[in-house]
C-alpha cells in the first residue's frame, strides 16, 4: 500500500513540475497579487494590514481549487486514474497520493507568498507569522480537497472551470470580506454558515487580532479540517475500478 501511495505523490509531483505554465499560476500569480494589493494601499497601510491576511489564504485557496480540479480530472478522461484503480490499493490511498502532492506543492506556496507579506511587504499580525503559515495551509489543503471532489462531476477541462463562479465565488461574497456578515439578511447569514470559506476568514481575523489561540480559533480549524477530510472522503467515493 505504501509503495503505490509514494509512487503516486512522485508521479504527480514530476508532472506539476514539468507544467512551467501551472507553477507560475501556483507560486508567482498570488505573490504578485499580494504585492500589487500592498503598493495600492500604499498610503493606506492600516488597510493592507486588514486586508492582505485574508487575501493571504483565498489566494492559494482559489489557485489549488483550480489547479487541483483541472490536473485531476486529466487523470480521469486520460485513463490514467482508471489505470491506477486496477492496483489492490484502497481508493482513498489513491486520493490521499494526490492530495499529498498538492499539498507539498501549495506548502511552497505558502512558504513563498508568507515570506513576501511579512518580510519583504512588512504585513503586521498579532498572531505568529508561522501560525499564520500553517492556517494558510490548511486552508490550500482545502482548496485541494474540493478540487478533487469537484473534478468527479466536470467532464472537460472548461466543465472544471465552471465550478469556480458556482462554487467559489458566492462564498467569496458570504465570507465576511467584503460585507461584515452582521449586516447581511438573516438568509444570507446562515448560508454563509455552511460555507468552509467563512471559517477560513474568520480564522485570519482572529490572528490578526490576538497572540493567542481562541476558542473561537479553534473552533475555525476544527471545522476547516472536518472539511477537508469530508472531502476528501467523498472524492475517493466517486472513483470507480473498472469490473470484468
Amino acid at each position: 500500500m505504501t509503495k503505490p501511495f509514494i509512487a503516486t505523490v512522485w508521479r504527480v509531483l514530476q508532472q506539476l513540475w514539468h507544467d512551467h505554465r501551472t507553477l507560475g499560476l501556483l507560486w508567482l500569480v498570488p505573490t504578485l497579487l499580494l504585492i500589487l494589493l500592498r503598493y495600492m494601499y500604499d498610503k493606506q497601510l492600516p488597510v493592507f494590514d486588514a486586508v492582505g491576511p485574508m487575501l493571504l489564504v483565498i489566494f492559494p485557496f482559489v489557485t489549488m481549487f483550480l489547479v487541483t480540479s483541472v490536473s485531476t480530472l486529466r487523470e480521469r478522461t486520460g485513463g490514467t486514474l482508471e489505470r491506477l484503480l486496477a492496483l489492490p490499493m484502497p481508493k482513498l490511498s489513491f486520493i490521499m497520493g494526490y492530495a499529498t502532492a498538492f499539498a507539498l506543492m501549495s506548502s511552497v506556496q505558502i512558504a513563498l507568498i508568507s515570506w513576501v507579506a511579512f518580510g519583504w511587504l512588512g504585513l503586521h499580525m498579532a498572531g505568529a507569522s508561522w501560525l499564520v503559515a500553517a492556517v494558510a495551509l490548511l486552508i490550500a489543503v482545502l482548496g485541494v480537497a474540493l478540487g478533487l471532489l469537484t473534478s468527479a462531476f466536470a467532464r472537460s477541462e472548461f466543465q472544471a472551470v465552471q465550478f469556480m463562479p458556482a462554487f467559489i465565488f458566492p462564498q467569496l461574497l458570504l465570507c465576511g470580506l467584503l460585507v461584515a456578515r452582521d449586516d447581511m439578511v438573516s438568509f444570507l447569514q446562515w448560508l454563509s454558515d455552511l460555507f468552509p470559506l467563512t471559517y477560513a476568514v474568520e480564522a485570519l481575523r482572529e490572528l490578526s487580532a490576538h497572540t493567542e489561540v481562541t476558542a473561537t480559533l479553534s473552533k475555525d480549524l476544527l471545522i476547516l479540517g472536518g472539511w477537508v477530510v469530508g472531502a476528501l472522503i467523498l472524492a475517493s467515493a466517486t472513483l470507480r475500478r473498472r469490473t470484468a
